[in-house]
């Protein structure tokens, strides 16, 4: 992964000195809130419901066992023993003290980990396919290309205020893992014919409350170019984007309100006002980046894996948790390990300082010191020889740690809510508990098959609600919480939106609701046939009827 430059160091070391000024005045009084907003916004503090909340950078999703021992310690020191795992590839702490921002962020610094840009309106965290460099579909590691969006980003003078907040995402492969066409800048990659590398640049992407797909404003950018079309994309935006409503702002509206070609045009009209061999990415920059992601020295290892296939024999456990948690990797004899942070009735996405000190040692000792954070709230060990799989799956499990229920019903994403956050209108936790719970059955959920169950606490959709096969929204509704089901939604390649079904449950009805549906689909499915694809051919008819037959 990458690793801090003089320049890096020197630059976060002086923001922690900066903001430490800050927070010393604001604590004194020299400040007032108002006046301190803005600032602890650039260094990723929100104040919440209870208490300030601190969200880290992770970019591309990518930790060493260092840094995740380090979360661990920050976890244990100064918040509650526990880190949640966000969407965005990030981790919050949620009950931070103003008085110790500074030496979170100084131990953050410590390990060449910053805060910086996490919010406010400028291009927030770079994320990527949590499987990135490990797996048997992928094309190239793109996150050499993250890393390099993200230093461009950085600060950047004419990005640092954009109209609103800005969201890049990046994938190497076929299957779409990282949710790029929800984005406000979506880059996926191809190789031509010639064996070139380029890019696919989607625009316009994004949730909330107004959900758009993006549309693709170059089939195939060459990979020298990737900057200088990306300043372009940004100044357009600039220069036209709304500053006077922010549900109007970004950048999706307007692509919306511009229309696709209009957009493309602007783009293109702008980028041809600036000759790209001025902006061209340098490829010894990108050489240079690309050398921090160099390929682990892997062991030749045949395809027979008789260790791990006489752990599945032996224990059904085991090879429940393999069949459902582990993916293709491409290298023969290793695997991906994907640890979920979703146990029965748990909180979706957090961890323990334990956990993330026990998932540390693992990836130090089995994964060439590398971990991943998913936007789906998970690990991912990315490099375990398959004969070690088993080892690694008992220290998980006397830990917590080994649900088998990865891209299954159970494996819920879910916002923090209403328990924490101060812009939510119902409570998302709880009902991914109750969800949780009602369906513990692992081979129930592997009867339903693949299937992801996304919840939101309001409008902003930081649980993507919009993209679940099954969405859900929470609403207040006359001081109520109320809950509105989509289905239909999916963030991969074939990226669609959810259609609401009708009238919201309350709360207590709510995996009920959820049960119903998956009935439905059990006895309308066709053999091997994926929920989603029943609801693609079916349309939302025969569950809005069953769903509502009796209310």
């Amino acid at each position: 992964m990458y690793r801090y430059d003089e320049f890096d160091a020197k630059f976060v070391k002086e923001r922690t000195a900066q903001f430490r000024d800050q927070a010393n005045r604001r604590l004194s009084g020299e400040l007032s809130e108002d006046e301190f907003r803005p600032l602890r916004l650039m260094n990723g503090l929100y104040l919440q419901l209870h208490a300030y909340m601190l969200r880290v950078a992770i970019p591309y999703g990518t930790l060493s066992s260092k840094q995740m021992r380090q979360l661990a310690m920050i976890a244990e020191k100064w918040d509650k023993g526990y880190g949640h795992f966000t969407t965005r590839q990030n981790i919050q702490y949620n009950w931070i003290k103003l008085e110790d921002t500074a030496d979170i962020l100084q131990a953050l610094a410590d390990v060449e980990m910053h805060a910086i840009q996490t919010s406010g309106n400028c291009i927030r965290n770079v994320t990527s396919d949590h499987w990135a460099g490990a797996a048997a579909d992928e094309l190239a590691d793109p996150r050499p290309v993250g890393e390099l969006i993200r230093q461009w980003s950085s600060l950047h003078p004419e990005f640092s205020f954009l109209p609103r907040k800005f969201k890049f995402a990046i994938t190497g492969a076929p299957h779409d893992r990282a949710a790029v066409r929800v984005h406000d800048i979506g880059l996926r990659l191809h190789k031509n014919d010639a064996g070139k590398i380029g890019w696919e640049v989607m625009v316009g992407g994004g949730q909330g409350r107004t959900p758009m797909i993006a549309v693709t404003v170059r089939d195939f950018l060459p990979q020298n170019e990737l900057i200088a079309y990306m300043e372009a994309i940004m100044r357009v935006y600039n220069l036209f984007g709304r500053r006077d409503n922010k549900y109007k702002a970004r950048i999706k509206i307007l692509v919306h309100e511009l229309g696709a070609e209009n957009f493309r045009a602007e783009v293109e009209a702008e980028y041809a006002r600036h000759p790209a061999q001025q902006t061209q990415v340098e490829e010894a920059e990108l050489a240079r980046i690309a050398q921090y992601f160099a390929v682990p020295t892997f062991e030749k290892a045949s395809q027979a894996t008789p260790v791990f296939e006489a752990a599945k024999r032996d224990n059904a456990e085991f090879a429940r948790w393999a069949r459902n948690n582990l993916a293709a990797h491409h290298v023969a004899g290793y695997t991906i390990v994907n640890i979920s942070l979703k146990p029965e009735g748990g909180i979706p996405g957090d961890a323990s300082a334990e956990q993330m000190r026990i998932m540390a040692d693992l990836a130090e000792h089995h994964s060439f010191d590398e971990l991943r954070v998913s936007h789906a709230q998970n690990i991912v060990l990315p490099h375990v020889k398959l004969e070690d799989a088993f080892a690694v799956w008992k220290k998980l499990n006397a830990h917590d740690l080994a649900t088998a229920n990865y891209g299954l019903l159970g494996d819920i994403i879910a916002c923090p809510g209403l328990d924490y956050c101060a812009l939510a209108t119902a409570r998302s936790i709880p009902i991914a508990q109750a969800i949780s719970r009602k369906f513990s059955d692992v081979a129930q959920q592997e009867n339903y098959g693949p299937l992801k169950i996304n919840i939101s606490g309001c409008i902003n959709a930081c649980g993507h609600h919009h993209v679940g096969h099954i969405g859900i929204l929470g609403l207040d509704k006359k001081g109520e919480e109320f809950y509105q089901i989509t289905l239909g939604g999916s963030s991969s390649e074939n990226a669609s939106i959810g259609g609401i079904l009708g009238p919201g449950f309350a709360a207590h009805e709510v995996p009920d609701a959820i049960e119903n549906i998956l009935n439905t689909y059990v006895k309308l499915r066709n053999t091997g046939e994926e929920f989603l694809a029943t609801y693609r051919r079916l349309g939302p008819k025969p569950f809005k009827e069953a769903l509502y037959a009796t209310t």
